[in-house]
């Protein structure tokens, strides 16, 4: 399994860092964090599942879905991207709505470690009491608990391909 997930110092008082290095290459990690046929097997903290119902990973794209908590909760959520640098970072704004007042600046980079890839998550709040309040919700666990996840994810035996052809023998 990956490395354990680390929650750095704030540069700011309004900035949580996170960060895990996944034994999986740099392209493969892009993929599951950008592509619903991958995002959804893992993405949201332990007992949560998602629901995408948009994803559009391009500048001035959006991805919508629903993250249904184990109580039966459900939470919409809306990234706005801004920048999408391939195999390198994505640059978001994070809210529930269009025009959230509560969104948040957020970004992933993807750091190539010798075939392993250092993922960086970073939010940036607008304000330190709108930070202490997720902070005190448990943000920080959440976070690391997705990266675990993705981990899990990537690093899981995955069912061989078919052959695209049988070769016959001579």
């Amino acid at each position: 399994m990956g490395n354990a997930s680390t929650a750095e110092s704030p540069v700011s008082d309004r900035e949580i860092v996170m960060t895990r290095v996944l034994d999986a290459p740099r392209a493969r990690v892009f993929d599951a964090f950008t592509d619903p046929a991958h995002v959804g097997h893992w993405y949201g903290p332990d007992g949560f599942t998602i629901t995408t119902h948009a994803m559009d990973v391009r500048p001035g794209g959006v991805w919508r879905f629903i993250m249904h908590g184990p109580d039966g909760t459900t939470y919409d959520n809306r990234i706005d991207y801004r920048e999408v640098v391939r195999r390198e970072r994505l640059v978001f704004l994070h809210g529930s709505v269009e025009n959230d007042p509560e969104a948040f600046d957020a970004s992933v980079t993807f750091t190539d470690q010798g075939g392993k890839t250092l993922v960086t998550m970073r939010s940036v709040f607008r304000t330190k009491a709108q930070y202490d309040q997720v902070v005190g919700f448990g943000a920080v666990e959440l976070g690391l608990q997705t990266l675990r996840r993705c981990a899990e994810y990537l690093e899981a035996p995955r069912p061989a391909t078919a052959p695209a052809g049988r070769a016959r023998a001579g």
